[in-house]
């Protein structure tokens, strides 16, 4: 039987949940803080960031988890709280949490120290409540070598400053290296969802076999063609939904995964959250349950999943 949707998955690190739908803060710029914030209102509690000042606002998400905080909106234990290291090429040299003549170690403390200061709640002394839920490579670095030396100094914060550890835009060979040459394993990958990489169905298969959760991005940006599919309008016509969260439910149905929603538009983050719990409801009537089955098949073909 295929999986039905989940509200959250769980982390095999530290047994953290991460929500099916998780705020992405890429090139939000200026606004991150209120966009972020109004993501919290609108019921979020998964937020993913990165030490990248070049397409990222890491302060200004650490300002607005602050404000929700304050505001009673959020408690600090309850927001999955993602952000990555990025090695010197994906950096903008003149704006960076680091020094880039420092060796690759002392480069992911120094990010590290500073996506700490950046996620203090600001509400209490106590350290325990500083701490990232994930610590995402956000590449490979240049060499396989360069990569584990990086992936070998972020295990010293396990478990108490950084929970869980992950990597992004990695391919099936460096991952399976990876997992099998480290202490502490992945507990997440994300990758873009998209035709380029044929959907990554052998990436995500690795994942489902070694517990790892897999993050979609650029769901919709890059897949004008998913939208317009023929599962995606039968799940719009029996869940009564949108496009977008038709897509986002049914990559959802591939299991062991969620998905980035950047959306910057309030009505749609609420919109979304409400959209993923009325196809929820959906498929968990008997009558329906049938009709998701073939639809999530249908779909598992057109991605050549099957």
């Amino acid at each position: 039987m295929a999986p039905a949707l989940v509200g959250q998955l769980t982390l095999s690190g530290r047994k953290t949940k991460i929500p099916a739908l998780v705020y992405g803060t890429a090139w939000k710029k200026e606004r991150t803080k209120e966009l972020v914030v109004q993501a919290l209102r609108s019921g979020f509690l998964g937020v993913d960031t990165a030490a990248q000042p070049k397409h990222y606002r890491e302060d200004l998400v650490g300002d607005a988890l602050r404000q929700a905080i304050i505001e009673g909106t959020v408690r600090r234990r309850d927001v999955y709280l993602q952000t990555k290291f990025t090695s010197v090429g994906g950096q903008n040299k003149n704006d960076m949490p680091y020094d880039p003549s420092l060796p690759i170690p002392e480069q992911v403390r120094a990010s590290v120290a500073s996506s700490l200061r950046n996620f203090q709640p600001g509400t209490t002394t106590d350290e325990e409540e500083t701490y990232i839920d994930c610590l995402v490579l956000h590449s490979p670095l240049p060499t396989l070598a360069q990569t584990l030396q990086a992936w070998k100094v972020l295990e010293e914060y396990v478990p108490h400053k950084i929970r869980n550890l992950g990597i992004s835009n990695v391919g099936l060979a460096t991952l399976q290296h990876l997992y099998a040459t480290t202490k502490i394993k992945p507990a997440v990958v994300q990758n873009r969802f998209y035709p380029q990489t044929k959907f990554d169905v052998a990436v995500r298969r690795f994942c489902r076999e070694n517990n790892i959760v897999y993050q979609s991005f650029w769901t919709l940006t890059a897949n004008p063609k998913l939208l317009a599919s023929e599962p995606v309008g039968s799940l719009v016509t029996e869940a009564a939904v949108s496009n977008e969260v038709a897509l986002y439910c049914l990559v959802l149905g591939l299991g062991n995964t969620v998905v980035l929603d950047g959306t910057t538009n309030e009505g749609r983050m609420k919109g979304d959250l409400q959209g993923l719990s009325n196809v929820r409801r959906w498929i968990d009537a008997d009558a329906n349950r049938q009709t998701w089955d073939s639809i999530l098949l249908r779909f598992k073909t057109l991605i050549r999943e099957q």
